[in-house]
């Protein structure tokens, strides 16, 4: 019995391609095509797609899609897609082609230059700063754009606007067909006698780097160039994982993070190849294309992926986006997206080892890098003075900071300032800051470093104090903490300003809420702490002042109470004194005294035979 359903079709279709290629003539392959589709309609049932079954996450759809309810009648285009694979973005104009064919609306296209305001791109990545301009890598348009900052203007330096296949290059730039270019950053011609007379553009859609001649010069193993010329200047062309002292016999696997280092011994470019999962190295010498970690030795297997620290390689990437050289410390950072951490790369020792994250894919803000989290980061760069890193952390939509000597993980807060409509003086709840207790000035004042948050973001703070030795919290005072901002009180409106402390062996979580307008880019936030604690000393002082009255003359009871009640007043501390009968009827009779009361007083008028006197102080 043949087999049903869309198996049982599997016969037919392969009689029908074997037909096919016995077939001499167009009209004798459209008539075995015919037949086919007429015999596939007296089988219907076989022709019943089963629906997506199990507990799966739907994407970018309000719900669960079914194919026979929501899809029945319809041409589907199924298409596997990662956003960070560079074949798959070469089938999106297809896509876009199928969409703008077959849909009401077409895609836009999103490429314009002009000023500022009109001025439009397709999904850009990675950009070089110089004073006022900007180069920008528009990937999807396939194009090099240049963005004055004077001028306030976007013109194309080079590409067409369309994916261009040629692999040499050589046309003045903005006649050159170029292919999804993800990265680019300045550097020096051999032969030039201006600084940043090349930019190096990272070719992801073609696997090669390529130089646009800001200048007139010469690159390594290469001839005088003109200015505005774009070329190939390493890489075959081939997706592959390939060293060699001549760039363009060496292999590329979608280019996508270029970082210079133009100091000695170095004096080349890190390459982040996301597809072999590897940081490569181009000497600006010779063009000599060295391997420096991830990957492995066979150039054709670009799976060698991973997460290991290690040497060389023995270190495991996975997806690296992103490369950013450190000056300061001859250190190399590298963006390991698919690993969702920051790592660090040694390029002396060809080491690689973990700077942040967990490889968790979330979001924790405001920790030690140890305990941060990003998801698939795409780039980074190091500030100026080497003490922060800025991360795009792609998916959680953020800039993060990294501060390299506080190793304190922040982000970034971007302000809007069209965006900030609050009045000048918001009105703070006056009650709330004129109840809260004030610190003698002698309270000690600890500075923490500073910490990078965005409008409307919610932080915690993790309050531990600890007492000092043989000491014990009063449990029955006031104990608190509470939060001041002095000068910037819009800070606290709505805000929870106090609570108790209740015990100091665990930690104190205190939540706030920035507001999502802020009327400052800086701001002084105080959490202060106020703690009323007993020594243990006193404690124990206080049992052995205990006075079995029956034991003395009430004359010489009252005289001791007296030395203790001097003993208190020298040590400027307050009491409380008890007087109970263990031996008949038991009353307590409790009396705060201070240091100008005489407990004497109080007690002599009731103070009788076997009467036991009870002091409790402190100060």
């Amino acid at each position: 019995m043949a087999a049903g359903g869309l198996a049982g079709l599997l016969p037919a279709q392969t009689q029908l391609e074997y037909a096919l290629l016995d077939a001499d003539t167009p009209q004798e392959k459209e008539n075995l095509v015919y037949q086919y589709l007429k015999k596939m309609d007296s089988r219907e049932r076989d022709l019943t797609v089963p629906e997506l079954g199990g507990d799966l996450q739907w994407l970018n759809t309000e719900g669960p899609i079914s194919l026979h309810k929501d899809l029945c009648g319809k041409v589907v285009v199924l298409d596997f897609f990662t956003y960070c694979c560079i074949n798959c973005l070469h089938l999106l104009p297809d896509l876009h082609a199928l969409e703008h064919q077959y849909s009401d609306k077409g895609p836009n296209s999103g490429r314009r230059d002009g000023r500022f305001s009109e001025a439009a791109f397709n999904a850009p990545q990675g950009i070089a700063v110089k004073n006022n301009v900007i180069y920008v890598a528009d990937t999807e348009n396939h194009l090099i754009r240049k963005i004055d900052l004077e001028l306030e203007m976007v013109t194309t330096v080079a590409g067409i606007g369309i994916q261009g296949v040629d692999k040499e290059g050589g046309a003045k730039g903005e006649e050159q067909p170029i292919s999804s270019p993800w990265d680019v950053v300045f550097g020096n011609s051999i032969s030039g006698t201006q600084e940043d007379d090349v930019l190096w553009i990272a070719m992801a859609g073609t696997h090669q780097v390529w130089a646009l001649m800001l200048e007139g010069g010469k690159l390594p193993k290469g001839s005088d160039l003109k200015k505005g010329v774009c070329l190939r200047f390493a890489g075959s062309g081939n997706e592959e994982n390939r060293n060699n002292a001549y760039p363009h016999k060496a292999g590329f696997a979608q280019p996508s993070g270029l970082s210079l280092a133009s100091e000695e011994p170095w004096n080349c470019l890190f390459v982040a190849d996301s597809e072999s999962s590897t940081v490569r190295t181009i000497s600006l010498k010779d063009g000599a294309v060295k391997h420096l970690v991830g990957g492995e030795r066979d150039p054709l297997n670009l799976f060698a992926f991973g997460d290991v620290d290690g040497a060389g390689i023995n270190a495991k990437l996975q997806h690296p986006l992103g490369v950013t050289w450190d000056k300061k410390r001859k250190l190399l950072y590298v963006a390991d997206s698919y690993n969702h951490k920051i790592k660090v790369v040694d390029p002396k020792m060809k080491n690689c080892a973990t700077l942040a994250g967990t490889g968790e894919a979330s979001n924790v803000i405001g920790s030690s890098f140890t305990q941060s989290t990003f998801n698939e980061p795409g780039g980074l760069c190091v500030e100026e003075s080497g003490r922060l890193i800025y991360v795009a952390d792609s998916n959680n939509h953020q800039i993060k900071v990294l501060d390299l000597d506080t190793k304190i993980l922040s982000m970034l807060p971007i302000l809007n300032p069209e965006a900030c409509d609050v009045p000048d003086n918001l009105p703070v709840q006056k009650d709330k800051i004129t109840n809260l207790p004030k610190l003698p000035k002698s309270a000690p004042n600890v500075q923490l470093p500073s910490l990078t948050v965005a409008p409307g973001q919610t932080i915690q703070f993790l309050l531990k104090l600890t007492l000092p030795p043989d000491s014990k919290l009063n449990e029955e005072a006031p104990n608190s903490w509470f939060i001041t901002a002095e000068d910037n009180t819009w800070l606290l409106q709505g805000q929870c300003l106090s609570g108790e402390i209740k015990d100091v062996s665990c930690q104190t979580i205190i939540p706030f809420q920035l507001p999502r307008s802020c009327l400052s880019a800086e701001a002084i936030l105080a959490v202060k702490a106020c703690l009323y604690y007993c020594s243990k000393v006193f404690q124990l002082l206080w049992v052995s002042l205990s006075i079995l009255t029956c034991h003395l003359k009430k004359e010489k009871a009252l005289l001791l109470c007296s030395h203790i009640a001097n003993a208190i007043g020298r040590m400027k501390g307050s009491a409380v004194m008890g007087v109970s009968r263990p031996f008949s009827d038991l009353r307590v009779d409790k009396t705060a005294c201070s240091r100008e009361d005489s407990p004497v007083s109080v007690l002599h008028s009731g103070l009788e035979t076997r009467d036991l006197v009870l002091f409790h102080f402190c100060t």
